[in-house]
């Protein structure tokens, strides 16, 4: 199967304190990647560098068989358009209605200015993640949960290949954790997405892994399926699932 991602040696310190020790993973088209980690083992440092957000000091990054490290802000542009990053807090316009969030990101991404192929398109993400009715709302009229979801059509308005979750899940009650987990994985099923997602939601891993990888002191110490990992002997792994 072809790999979408490919990282190899990916090492990343800030000061002293080494992040990423040397990182190697492959995500291959159609792939759900779920990474697991304590809190400060650089999760969320790996994924912004995949989308060119932070230069690694040391190793390989490549997308869609194309180095990224060392590409200049151009370069990285062309690469960002296939490449959607939901970030922990949706990062959503709050001065903005849903409408006009989701046609921000059209006109400025994609350049598209036609008002009509604008509405279809806003439509259909809506659609997709079950926020037909609030499309002329404003963000502090929304839920959590429904936040969560516009966030994620605005980043499927582009129609990336590949959407980066940094903790989808945070902040949200049980059951509507457990909502976005199912949509997440209606959207990989829709749209034949791979993606990363950072979590510390167990239940999430559980919904939405074809794979899972386990970081401790900035490396990979294990990988394999939710089942495979949950059921193993080690006392560090069996943490994460108990």
């Amino acid at each position: 199967m072809e790999n979408i991602i490919e990282i190899v040696g990916l090492k990343k310190k800030f000061g002293d304190k080494e992040v990423l020790k040397g990182i190697d993973l492959t995500v291959a088209k159609g792939e759900n990647i779920v990474v697991l980690g304590k809190s400060g083992e650089g999760k969320s440092v790996m994924i912004k560098c995949v989308i060119g957000m932070i230069e690694p000091d040391e190793g390989s990054i490549k997308i869609f068989g194309k180095e990224i490290v060392g590409l200049d802000d151009h370069q990285l542009k062309e690469i960002r358009i296939k490449v959607g990053f939901l970030f922990q807090s949706g990062a959503l316009y709050d001065s903005m209605t849903v409408r006009e969030n989701l046609s921000f990101s059209l006109s400025r991404v994609l350049k598209i200015t036609d008002e009509s192929e604008i509405e279809a398109l806003s439509e259909e993400v809506l659609a997709a993640v079950g926020l037909s009715e609030a499309i002329d709302k404003m963000p502090s009229d929304l839920s959590g949960g429904m936040r969560k979801r516009l966030a994620l059509a605005r980043t499927l308005i582009v129609k990336p290949q590949i959407i980066l979750y940094d903790e989808p899940t945070t902040g949200l009650d049980t059951i509507t954790s457990k909502e976005i987990s199912q949509l997440m994985l209606e959207v990989q099923k829709k749209y034949q997405t791979t993606s990363i997602i950072i979590t510390h939601d167990i239940s999430c891993a559980a919904l939405t892994a074809n794979r899972i990888i386990i970081l401790n002191q900035g490396i990979c110490i294990a990988e394999g399926s939710f089942d495979e990992l949950s059921n193993s002997k080690d006392a560090f792994i069996q943490s994460f699932f108990k």
